[in-house]
């Protein structure tokens, strides 16, 4: 089978992460051996996960990326990413990763107001009850965190581990105020509070990167995510427009893995909303080399696709090509001839 890779039992392995204080396990049932491409969707690896016999290999940890189209109905958004963790978590992802807007997308502006709650309230509680009954951290994308008043909202990046424990949270910094080409003009500035903290946490998929959406616009948050917080996986949960990701969506996320040398795992929303908002979908895992490991089929259907992260790949991009040492610090910059 052409592009494969050999994965291998494995049992009580640790998990890397680039700092000394590692003492976090994931566990894995002795499930044999089996020969396998580096990304199919979950229902391509159905007969595997039914036969017992698929697994990663002791130098990796498996992930999945959501898709979906969220609407104004909690509860069937709730539905919708119930069976899309249930799925990674079968299929052994130890992190699945979902798109931005997940739990609500309004069908007028400022509806996402209305529905905004504090990190303890029912709908945040909901989502931390279903990573502790599917054993799966979440990475949570977009959540409507209430704000400073009732007129205010963070778009903020929720990971919540296995246990159910928010773990980090991340409140978008760049914010979309565009006027898109051929199509309709965004003020997410007018009800949402721009954060100003950069955030990387622990996890067993490696050192993650908390980013959102429109942030992908600015490699220097990465740069930092990278050279500044040691992170090995960057996560972008989005809805980009139909118009801006037909343009830029791939480009973009291949650009910044290739960069940072880092996996890039990028959920996104896809499809027709309502009436007003389309999204481009197209979910991806992209390795450090700027290869893409995981994409769904469709690239509008609802799903999830699972890949890889592949540890060995990491150190191996960044010691070939080792741009960590020779990249100028900003003071270089600063006093560079203009």
């Amino acid at each position: 089978m052409p592009n494969c890779l050999n994965y291998c039992t494995i049992k009580n392995s640790t998990f890397r992460r680039p700092i000394r204080d590692c003492h976090l396990y994931y566990h894995n049932k002795q499930i044999g051996h089996v020969q396998y491409p580096r990304s199919l969707t979950v229902q391509s690896r159905a007969f595997a996960v039914e036969s017992g016999s698929e697994m990663a290999t002791a130098n990796s940890v498996r992930v999945a990326v959501a898709q979906m189209t969220s609407i104004n109905d909690l509860a069937s958004n709730l539905a919708t990413c119930t069976r899309l963790v249930k799925e990674a978590a079968s299929a052994g992802a130890k992190l699945i990763c979902l798109p931005e807007n997940f739990s609500y997308v309004g069908a007028e502006d400022g509806d996402s107001l209305n529905v905004a709650e504090p990190l303890h309230g029912p709908i945040m509680q909901q989502y931390r009850s279903l990573a502790r009954e599917s054993s799966i951290w979440l990475s949570l994308g977009g959540f409507q965190e209430k704000g400073h008043d009732d007129a205010h909202l963070c778009n903020t990046h929720v990971v919540i581990d296995d246990l159910g424990n928010i773990r980090s949270t991340y409140r978008k910094i760049h914010l979309f105020d565009v006027d898109v080409p051929g199509g309709r003009s965004y003020k997410e500035s007018i009800f949402t509070d721009a954060g100003n903290d950069i955030v990387a946490i622990d996890s067993p998929a490696g050192r993650l990167g908390l980013t959102v959406c429109y942030d992908l616009r600015f490699p220097e948050l990465y740069q930092q995510l990278r050279f500044q917080h040691e992170a090995q996986v960057l996560l972008v949960p989005s809805a980009f427009t139909k118009a801006t990701g037909q343009a830029h969506w791939e480009i973009l996320l291949r650009a910044r893995a290739i960069e940072t040398q880092s996996y890039v795992i990028a959920a996104a929303q896809a499809g027709q909303h309502n009436a007003k908002r389309e999204s481009y979908g197209d979910s991806l895992v992209i390795d450090p080399w700027g290869t893409i490991v995981g994409r769904l089929p469709d690239r509008v259907s609802t799903g999830v696709a699972v890949a890889d992260i592949d540890f060995s790949l990491i150190d191996s991009v960044r010691a070939k090509m080792p741009v960590a040492k020779q990249r100028k610090p900003i003071d270089f910059w600063k006093s560079a001839s203009p």
